[in-house]
């Protein structure tokens, strides 16, 4: 049985070190599963460019991807100022709502985009900029202004820079116009899924499913967690989404620093007792933007999420602006299958396992590790089973997906542990298993002696019923 690499999926950033035809077809034939375009950073024009070159690259390869469109989603910013502000502990700082308000004699003024933040942010709370690298507490509230002290210093820029507001709810729509805007061209070139940024509650990921519906889209929608209404809502924005990513950039700015592991570890579980693929991103490889060997800290730290048996990994800056982009894949995929290796064989038992359909998927599950050398071949036109099967986590057993969806195919990418094939379905269960197992014999996958599972339909007279069979490849 010639096994999968891994099981742990790899989801990339394309950027200017990467978005090219060469280094593509090199990140696809590495394991690069999931490709994410950040909105952050690109224009409607780059985006239809870098679809292209995927698309392209996936043929050239014979390996379909995902492309995952992260949409930026709304944001706290401070205004553009003429020249930046060093600012040292125990200085006073205005941060006003609006743009005409004057600066006070002696006291500095930054203008934020939020026009609540007097009201929301409560005496003695906190504001945090620049990604939290500038502390200001509240110690006075006005009509037009809170009037802050800094408590951790640092120079605030000309340019907008990014305000978070730890424990405040803030109201901002779920999607900007921008964010309408990018969905539009991201279902006009075929994106897979939508990364949601700042997904507060599940009421945010039904108002993008009703735009992707009026779209027609079956692109997935990937729930970004990353404050503390999020997590207070996990499991409603779990159970409405299709996939979920830990955002820990933002998430661990919006959180108190100690309690961001326990967080992941919640949220990874959580995602595999609803068969929903969970991402555990950002500063993952960090230092390898300029190094070419990880820290151990960061090796450490993506054996963790192999660990906690995450679907995926994420690489960000690594290869969107990165010197190394190609290493990057290499030592997540290096840790990933060590990791595994370690693994013992066995199923979660902490999966949701409520319809009888499921219960013989369990079935199939076990029965692949207790004969060995298996691997389980399943027919899908949802991917639903196939979801179910990677969330019990059968270590070891390779998990072949067969659709004639291509773009569900694409999108099981994301999936723990699943290889996914295209191919035209027969009306003919039988053909449909043959036609299977030749193309994992063509493709080297399988061997002579090798034992398949197989999750597919029987015809018993008039008939169609789901079966379960153990073969083994002649």
């Amino acid at each position: 049985m010639r096994q999968r690499s891994r099981h742990t999926k790899i989801t990339f950033t394309l950027g200017p070190a990467s978005a090219k035809p060469e280094v593509i077809d090199q990140i696809l034939l590495m394991g690069g599963d999931v490709c994410r375009l950040n909105m952050a950073h690109a224009d409607h024009d780059t985006v239809r460019r870098n679809v292209g070159m995927i698309r392209e690259a996936s043929k050239r390869t014979g390996r379909e991807v995902a492309i995952m469109m992260d949409i930026k989603g709304p944001e706290i910013r401070t205004a553009a100022r003429k020249e930046a502000l060093d600012l040292k502990i125990g200085d006073t700082l205005d941060m006003g709502v609006d743009p005409n308000c004057k600066e006070e004699e002696g006291i500095a003024l930054a203008v934020v985009n939020y026009p609540l933040l007097v009201r929301d942010v409560p005496h003695g709370g906190l504001v945090l900029v620049d990604n939290g690298l500038i502390q200001l507490r509240v110690v006075e509230k006005r009509a037009d202004r809170l009037r802050c002290r800094v408590e951790q210093p640092g120079k605030l820029g000309p340019t907008r820079r990014h305000v978070n507001l730890p424990g405040v709810k803030v109201e901002l729509p779920a999607l900007t116009e921008k964010d309408l805007a990018d969905v539009a061209v991201g279902v006009e070139v075929g994106i897979d899924f939508i990364a949601l940024s700042f997904c507060r509650e599940a009421a945010d990921v039904e108002a993008l499913r009703d735009v992707l519906n009026k779209h027609g889209s079956k692109a997935g929608i990937i729930s970004k967690i990353e404050d503390q209404s999020a997590i207070a809502n996990l499991d409603g924005i779990i159970k409405a989404s299709d996939a979920l990513m830990v955002a820990r950039g933002d998430l661990g700015i919006e959180v108190p620093y100690e309690t961001l592991p326990l967080i992941q570890k919640r949220a990874v579980e959580t995602c595999i007792r609803y068969h929903k693929p969970v991402i555990v991103a950002t500063h993952m490889l960090e230092s390898m933007i300029e190094n070419p060997v990880p820290t151990r800290a960061e090796v450490t730290d993506v054996a963790n999420a192999v660990f906690e048996q995450t679907d995926s990994v994420m690489l960000s800056g690594e290869t969107a602006q990165g010197k190394h982009p190609l290493k990057c894949l290499e030592v997540m995929t290096k840790i990933s299958e060590k990791v595994e290796s370690t693994r013992p064989t066995g199923l979660n038992s902490d999966v949701i396992i409520e319809e009888p359909k499921h219960k013989m998927m369990k079935a199939a599950a076990q029965l692949a590790l207790d004969v060995g050398n298996s691997a389980i071949i399943a027919f899908t036109r949802n991917g639903a089973k196939l979801r179910l099967l990677a969330s019990l986590r059968p270590n070891g057993v390779p998990l072949f997906a067969f659709t004639d969806d291509i773009q569900l195919a694409r999108q099981l990418r994301l999936v723990w542990g699943v290889e996914p094939m295209v191919m035209k379905f027969s009306v003919d269960p039988e053909q449909n298993v043959q036609e299977a197992i030749r193309q994992l014999r063509v493709n080297g996958w399988v061997h002579r002696n090798d034992n398949l599972v197989i999750a597919t339909n029987v015809i018993v007279g008039d008939r169609i019923v789901d079966s379960l069979q153990l073969r083994q490849v002649q």
